[in-house]
């Protein structure tokens, strides 16, 4: 398959190595394209053609983050081969920041946070296309599909009436908030360390529109578990090196309790053997809030 890859993408046609890459849970197949200059690799992903129309999306996206001087991959080709489509980027040397930033001190894994968040912070002057509709309207009607679809699948979170109040009381704060770029799956699994800095944000296919402060329910969910540090430096980084207002927490405490309830029906369809894994993550992080009595979680000091 490479070798008539190799022959009918020119780009590639001269490469002295190519390397199938495993890591990762994307359906894309990926792979390391070493060309002729010493210094120079490729990333060729090749996807299904009923993706074709989302991929083109993607790689328009990549296009416009380097407007913005985004460190990511820089979209380079995109075309159809063999019934299938390919997509070739550029590719950012290091290692993933999920399993490579634990290993670093607290200082360092806390300056590579507050590297990362400059980087939100560039994505984010990309505002949404009018055809767009409001973030309040879409979030909200998202919300009550899921809250319907939860009250029905047979599984009850503990406290969710609190969770449910809490959700009541602050909806309304998504009212009017920017419309903006989200990469909407910012965490240390889509970051590059090398030589303990950051080197790049990769994966932007889940890309979506809306508020920025959306972006960093992840590190509740997610990146908190891997390194505090990091996620301390993420938040101060994105605010100048200063701690966020109550708003801020107020509305990212919003997120994460809406996300009680979309988690649970999300891992249903998608994962359901891992449920109860996703309900520890779940549970973490109200005991985070002690179910939302704080807005600040508990590890942010």
């Amino acid at each position: 398959m490479i070798e008539s890859l190799s022959k009918q993408i020119p780009l590639i046609s001269n490469c002295k190595e190519i390397k199938q890459i495993t890591k990762g849970f994307s359906f894309d197949d990926k792979f390391l394209i070493y060309t002729q200059d010493e210094n120079k690799k490729l990333l060729l992903r090749l996807f299904d053609l009923d993706d074709f129309e989302s991929k083109k999306k993607e790689y328009s996206i990549l296009g416009k983050m380097k407007d913005y001087n985004v460190t990511c991959s820089e979209p380079i080709s995109i075309g159809e081969v063999e019934n299938r489509g390919y997509m070739i980027t550029s590719y950012i040397e290091g290692k993933d920041g999920e399993e490579e930033i634990p290993k670093y001190s607290h200082k360092e894994q806390y300056n590579i946070g507050v590297e990362a968040a400059k980087e939100l912070r560039r994505m984010h002057q990309y505002t949404a296309p009018d055809n767009v509709s409001s973030w309040y309207s879409r979030k909200v009607k998202k919300h009550k599909n899921y809250m319907k679809a939860y009250l029905e699948c047979g599984i009850k979170e503990k406290n969710d009436q609190k969770i449910m109040n809490f959700i009541e009381k602050n909806i309304h704060l998504m009212k009017n908030r920017p419309n903006l770029f989200q990469h909407d799956d910012f965490t240390l699994g889509n970051i590059i360390v090398n030589n303990k800095e950051f080197a790049g944000v990769i994966d932007f296919g889940r890309y979506d529109w809306g508020d920025p402060i959306h972006e960093f329910l992840k590190i509740g969910i997610f990146t908190r578990e891997i390194s505090i540090p990091f996620s301390i430096g993420q938040i101060r980084g994105y605010f100048n090196n200063n701690d966020p207002d109550e708003y801020f927490w107020r509305l990212y405490s919003l997120y994460l309790a809406m996300c009680v309830f979309s988690t649970v029906i999300w891992t249903l369809k998608a994962i359901p053997e891992s449920l109860n894994d996703m309900l520890d993550k779940v549970y973490m992080f109200l005991d985070d809030h002690d179910y939302f009595e704080k807005l600040m979680p508990k590890w942010y000091i």
